[in-house]
């Protein structure tokens, strides 16, 4: 198996987990009188046995992720986490250069009455999003040997 299908896989057991905690939820109690629509201690069984299966899957997800090279950029662990960061990198510079241009239709700068205060920028917002837009090519790129690893790599035992 790819890592690309057991990550597919993992996704599909997450959602299968969250199917059945909810169905648990709704059958947990039922009125006197009324038989409840699931029983949900079978459904309770059945999302050990799927979170049993997740959690061998995530393990072996890992010890591929930890094994796999990508060149420069270390292990596919260490591509993660450099993809995690320049995702929140590229988030915090967006979010610096849309605060620091402020909202409205000039841009923040003006004034409605000559007795209000103007509100200037304490950062250069051209510089930011110029930086948010390498972030994000970086990202690209780097997302780009990720996806080409999990479709290439097969998952460790």
């Amino acid at each position: 198996m790819k890592l690309a299908e057991a990550l597919a896989e993992r996704a599909a057991a997450v959602r299968r987990v969250e199917q059945l905690r909810s169905r648990v939820e709704a059958s947990a109690r039922y009125q006197e009188g009324e038989t409840p629509a699931e029983d949900a201690a079978r459904l309770l069984a059945e999302a050990d046995e799927v979170l049993d299966s997740l959690e061998a899957l995530i393990r072996r997800i890992n010890r591929t992720n930890a094994t796999v090279e990508l060149g420069p950029d270390g292990t596919l662990t260490d591509a993660l986490a450099r993809r995690d960061v320049l995702r929140l990198r590229h988030a915090t510079l967006t979010a610096a250069a849309d605060a620091a241009a402020g909202s409205g239709g000039r841009g923040g700068y003006g004034r409605q009455l000559r007795s209000e205060l103007l509100m200037l920028s304490a950062l250069p917002v051209a510089e930011l999003r110029e930086r948010a837009d390498l972030v994000a090519r970086d990202l690209r790129q780097l997302d780009v040997r990720i996806q080409r690893a999990n479709w290439e790599a097969d998952l460790v035992v």
